[in-house]
């Protein structure tokens, strides 16, 4: 069973409820949290309560992106101990409900080419980053330059955001929703060269 990828009501729903905190007095905690969640279960990208909340503040934008970035890098080092420590009775049916275990040997390649700069590519781009910071845990992949490659991975992909909605305002929102993608693997291209020029030096 391939769980809530299979279930659009479900999963229409959450993101709906997910939205609704733009309009609340609790938005930034409401995004903290959510992008604590989904780098290891939760399957809402905080890149949504992000966008309203720029389009309503565009000012805020970078501070958004800041507490977007915080959340989402320690939820990260939730799942790599997910992975680490608890792959079978955790990591392992997270991985299921999403059906993504078919994916698991295709990231292991991933970060044995890459080792944990990998993760820089999850981290920016529409993969699901979830698998990869569980995975990295189970492969026992370097902690310091996993929690790195998150930091600036997920740091570029919500300042980038965020910086689209402070210098051109609402009106990129179309923009953003039709190219991102295209944006993400041209920045994924970039941040692949420098990780292996990093490799090569750390």
């Amino acid at each position: 069973m391939d769980g809530i990828v299979k279930r659009p009501n479900v999963v229409r729903r959450l993101y709906d409820w997910v939205l609704h905190w733009a309009e609340t007095p609790y938005a930034e905690w409401a995004l903290f949290f959510i992008a604590f969640v989904e780098s290891s279960v939760f399957p809402i990208p905080p890149d949504v309560l992000l966008s309203a909340m720029a389009v309503a503040v565009p000012r805020k934008s970078f501070r958004y992106a800041a507490i977007c970035s915080a959340g989402s890098v320690l939820g990260g080092i939730l799942g790599y101990v997910i992975g680490w420590q608890f792959m079978a009775a955790i990591g392992e049916p997270i991985i299921r409900f999403y059906g993504l275990m078919g994916k698991v040997e295709y990231i292991q390649s991933l970060y044995q080419q890459y080792d944990a700069w990998a993760v820089g590519i999850a981290g920016f781009t529409p993969l699901p980053y979830k698998i990869f910071t569980i995975a990295a845990g189970a492969f026992h992949i370097r902690f310091s330059v996993f929690v790195l490659a998150s930091l600036i991975s997920r740091s570029a992909r919500f300042f980038l955001v965020a910086g689209l909605f402070y210098f051109f305002g609402a009106g990129i929102q179309s923009f953003i929703d039709k190219y991102f993608d295209i944006l993400a693997v041209a920045f994924t291209v970039c941040l692949i060269g420098g990780f292996v020029i990093m490799k090569a030096v750390v």
